[in-house]
């Protein structure tokens, strides 16, 4: 929670939580309220009125100082300012009505249109920022990923594997090639196109197919083939065993 005092009459602490709203400590109220009762004993008579939890309030910890100097946990209480209204008016007496007052004051002021405005354009000032935040952290992926895409450099599914490790997922060549196809990637069928791209990958532009012509000693010719992984491809494999394959 954020604090937010009144500054022309700060007679009780407020505070802004990250919804917008304003609400007030217990013992806070209970403080200025002048209350003999213990606080415990005080709340818990004031929630015979029909308060609910988490809808009127919500249950924290306070620290205390002892006499030693050390912290001590204490129950507090975040209370809405439409509670803090009606228990400062039960009270029923000069700082009851003065702590009443005080929020009816608070209350039409943080609803104004001056105010409302004032924090849509906060919280959208936030929105930026944090967005801004977001893309500098992810500025060296992007232009990663930028740049391996547009790259015409295919790479065998050994250096894919290489790749992967290097982002943190620990995933050997051997282990990639079953992954792949297990997931419908290569063709898992023994026979001459064994390891190939299936037609989901060269849809997709995952893969291509580099083609080699060897001419055998005998004057016969052979042609290879081999899985390449394309630049497209590159990028997504490793966003995929970053954020689903881990």
């Amino acid at each position: 929670m954020q604090s937010l005092v009144e500054k022309q009459n700060p007679l009780i602490k407020l505070h802004e939580q990250e919804d917008g709203s304003v609400v007030v400590l217990g013992r806070d109220l209970h403080e200025f309220l002048e209350i003999t009762e213990r606080y415990n004993s005080w709340f818990e008579r004031m929630l015979q009125y029909g308060f609910s939890n988490e809808v009127d309030y919500t249950s924290v910890k306070s620290f205390t100082l002892v006499n030693n100097g050390a912290q001590r946990k204490i129950d507090n209480h975040v209370m809405t300012i439409d509670m803090a209204k009606e228990v400062s008016m039960i009270q029923r007496n000069d700082k009851g009505k003065q702590a009443r007052q005080y929020f009816i004051r608070i209350e039409r002021a943080w609803n104004s249109p001056e105010m409302i405005m004032k924090r849509a354009l906060e919280f959208a000032d936030m929105r930026v920022k944090e967005l801004e935040n977001k893309f500098e952290e992810a500025k060296p992926r992007i232009a990663f990923s930028q740049a391996v895409e547009a790259s015409k450099q295919s790479i065998l599914i050994g250096e894919l594997s290489k790749l992967i490790k290097q982002n943190g997922v620990d995933i050997g060549q051997n282990r990639l090639f079953e992954w792949l196809r297990e997931n419908g990637f290569l063709i898992k069928q023994n026979g001459e196109n064994y390891n190939l791209p299936t037609q989901k990958s060269m849809n997709l532009e995952l893969m291509d197919i580099k083609k080699r012509t060897i001419n055998n000693a005998d004057g016969s010719v052979r042609v290879t083939r081999t899985t390449k992984i394309t630049g497209k491809g590159q990028v997504y494999f490793v966003n995929k065993f970053i954020n689903e394959v881990k």
